[in-house]
């Protein structure tokens, strides 16, 4: 963050200074996690579930904070923003964050505010923000856009999925005056959310990957999706630019919208930054050709899943846009490593050779579509047996049930050797492996994440492949991260007698 006296910020976020120095400079981070304080920095205290952040003003104070910046008074010199009145606030906020006075969406707020004049100073200098928003890909192209232009200058980017109204601002604090790139991830449970995000960070490059089925219990269609994920190219200024996936036409259509430049991208003939001649090692990487208005390059992807070519396509544009050539982009493609946990995550057990496919961190139809065809393509050429792990694809609405029979029926239909579902709430996927295979021995349906561990554990063989995939509510890693410990268990349960 740029350097701020503690009175310039209770200015700008509307706030009065309690028992502190207006004089005093925040010249560190701002942080909502006293473990993360360092120095100089600036605390920011949020209600949750179990804790409140007001509890440990004191505390950030002695890490190193030089404030706190607070909804009501503390131990601690602060900077005390105004709740909100009823009908003001986020419904996002308050679920987000256990609200229920207005502490917690009046803290967001004033976040947003100063992430929103910090942005907007840098925005006069050299700093550009690019937004990325879509159903499905969202964390993963963040990722490749940032590995893709780091060497440009230096780049800010999230650690994980930061995209909502806490992460979105925290992020774009972290930018200061020797940032030339803000790369930020934009979520949506609502129409209206990206348009806010946007305006804390206004973004001169926004790309559109997908509209998808995710939240669609939420939406009420693909269209409603539309509509919100197109709040993003309505904010590009003229002299901005908007990448589209021409391969999606919900989001080609967006093009309507927004006054900036576009450029589309996809595996059509008519998109300017395209791919050719895709092909999958048995891995399910995918190597093809890049093709741009300013040259062409050959690519091989280290990431698995042929889905990773549209993601690789998008960041190459802002690449372009931003000043690397096709052959740097095609060599940073080539070169690309894995920034996020548990997304298409590859780990194979030193013991055994079982390899798992953690892709667990959350789940839509489409990305589980993704994860079974990388699945497939990864033991179809090998004889490697597959097994499909599956639990709940939340928020879905009305069309749950079908959505979780249709990806049932596709785990058949991709000749995937064992599925094991897990959780009540997914039993639709049970039921239309079955009734589309006629399965018996080769589908499972167990209440939860421990019963799925022991069957695991005892049906596992060496070389099988294991995709483990559902919403973030299922916590699924937990099998992958119990198994992956097969052999310290091994020897807990023999040194206890097996009675673990």
């Amino acid at each position: 963050m740029i350097v701020l006296s503690l009175a310039e910020i209770a200015d700008v976020v509307g706030g009065r200074l309690h028992r502190a120095d207006g004089g005093a400079q925040v010249t560190g981070s701002v942080e909502f996690d006293t473990r993360q304080l360092a120095p100089g920095g600036l605390y920011v205290a949020l209600p949750g579930a179990k804790v409140d952040g007001h509890d440990f003003a004191a505390q950030a104070v002695e890490a190193g904070a030089v404030a706190v910046l607070a909804a009501r008074e503390v131990d601690a010199p602060a900077i005390i923003v105004p709740r909100p009145a009823v009908g003001e606030t986020h419904e996002r906020a308050f679920a987000l964050h256990a609200d229920k006075d207005g502490s917690g969406a009046a803290v967001l707020a004033a976040l947003g505010k100063l992430a929103r004049y910090v942005v907007r100073r840098l925005a006069e200098g050299e700093l550009t923000v690019v937004g990325v928003t879509g159903s499905s890909g969202k964390t993963s192209t963040k990722d490749v856009i940032a590995q893709l232009i780091e060497p440009l200058g230096p780049t800010v980017a999230p650690p994980g999925s930061f995209n909502n109204e806490l992460g979105h601002p925290w992020t774009a604090l972290r930018a200061d005056t020797g940032t030339r790139h803000l790369v930020l991830e934009m979520s949506a449970r609502g129409l209206g959310h990206i348009a806010e995000l946007a305006a804390i960070a206004p973004p001169k490059i926004g790309v559109v990957l997908n509209v998808g089925t995710a939240h669609v219990g939420e939406f009420g269609s693909r269209e409603g999706i539309a509509k919100a994920k197109g709040e993003l190219v309505e904010a590009l200024p003229a002299d901005g630019l908007a990448v589209l996936n021409l391969d999606d036409p919900l989001v080609a259509a967006m093009a309507s919208r927004t006054k900036a430049r576009v450029v589309y991208v996809g595996e059509s003939a008519s998109a300017q930054v395209r791919a050719a001649d895709i092909t999958l090692d048995d891995e399910a990487r995918a190597s093809f050709r890049l093709i741009t208005p300013v040259g062409e390059a050959s690519v091989k992807l280290p990431l698995h899943g042929e889905h990773h070519v549209g993601n690789a396509l998008s960041a190459a544009a802002v690449a372009l846009e931003l000043g690397a050539t096709p052959a740097e982009i095609a060599a940073r493609l080539s070169q690309l490593e894995q920034r996020s946990a548990r997304r298409m995550e590859v780990v194979t057990r030193p013991a055994d050779g079982v390899t798992f496919l953690n892709d667990s961190y959350n789940a839509n139809p489409e990305s589980v579509r993704a994860g079974l065809k990388a699945l497939a393509a990864m033991t179809r050429e090998t004889g490697r047996r597959s097994w499909a792990v599956l639990g709940v694809m939340a928020e879905l609405g009305a069309d749950s049930v079908t959505a979780h029979d249709e990806i049932g029926r596709l785990v058949v239909r991709l000749n995937i050797a064992k599925l094991v579902v897990v959780g009540p709430e997914a039993a639709a996927m049970h039921q239309g492996a079955c009734h589309e295979g006629s399965w018996g021995e080769e589908a499972a349906l167990v209440p939860d994440v421990e019963a799925a561990v022991a069957l695991l554990r005892d049906q596992l063989r060496p070389e099988d492949v294991v995709l483990v995939k559902a919403s973030k509510s299922a916590a699924l890693w937990r099998i992958v991260d119990a198994l992956l410990d097969q052999r310290q268990s091994d020897k807990s349960e023999r040194s206890n007698g097996g009675d673990a």
